[in-house]
């Protein structure tokens, strides 16, 4: 095997990959065939069943390289942030709205969104994959914030998804209306970024100290002695 062909035998699974993310996007999880992904790549449907013996397969590989590998990062940047939290809040918000939210694996969401309750393996597998790990990492920059006094107590699952909510409602907005020549809602993804980190960090604000006998409302101290 001549160094052209080896190449292009070790492009061939992210070409598949990058090749399925753009037709489930596209059709969706039920519609998309997989004769498609291998057709859209250039090669033989044997060759993707080399790489992927099924559909599913071939879509958990998607969420896992364009997903899950971005949360890792995210961890590893926790672990090694030596900043304030806001600062690494933003970051990671940052970031997952630049590679994902703004980017074609935001289409994911919504390919789960709209085919979970026919999928359920899927969607679990998806809740392990992304959902789960995803607040786990938000939620440890929020304990850290709490811990170092920079953000003040707050319930931290339902902060969590608040963080999450409008990240996710621009990415399913970018592949659903977004994507279709009809008039809807004008939404500057920059300026809606801006303006939920702002309002965002604002409200986590830590503020001034209570009174000896201003106790923290009961559910955020349950909510952080059971985290």
């Amino acid at each position: 095997m001549n160094a052209t062909r080896q190449r292009r035998k070790e492009a061939r699974p992210q070409e598949l990959l990058d090749s399925a993310l753009e037709l489930f996007v596209e059709k969706g999880f039920a519609a998309t065939r997989s004769e498609e992904v291998a057709a859209r790549a250039g090669v033989s449907k044997g060759t993707l069943y080399l790489y992927f013996p099924s559909k599913e397969d071939l879509f958990k590989a998607v969420v896992r390289g364009n997903l899950s590998n971005v949360i890792a990062e995210g961890d590893q940047a926790v672990d090694e942030h030596q900043g304030s939290a806001a600062e690494l809040l933003r970051y990671l918000m940052r970031t997952w709205w630049d590679r994902v939210a703004q980017a074609p694996p935001g289409g994911i969401s919504k390919v789960i969104f709209a085919e979970a309750r026919n999928f359920p393996e899927l969607a679990a597998f998806y809740v392990d994959e992304v959902i789960a790990p995803a607040h786990a990492l938000i939620g440890r920059v929020l304990l850290r914030g709490i811990a170092n006094g920079e953000f003040r107590p707050v319930p931290l699952h339902e902060a969590v998804v608040t963080i999450v909510a409008p990240t996710l409602f621009m990415a399913l907005h970018k592949h659903s209306l977004g994507a279709c020549p009809i008039a809807g809602p004008d939404l500057d993804p920059e300026l809606m970024f801006e303006t939920q980190m702002d309002m965002l960090l604002c409200g986590l604000q830590a503020r001034a100290p209570r009174r000896r006998s201003e106790a923290p409302p009961a559910p955020y101290n349950e909510k952080l002695s059971a985290t």
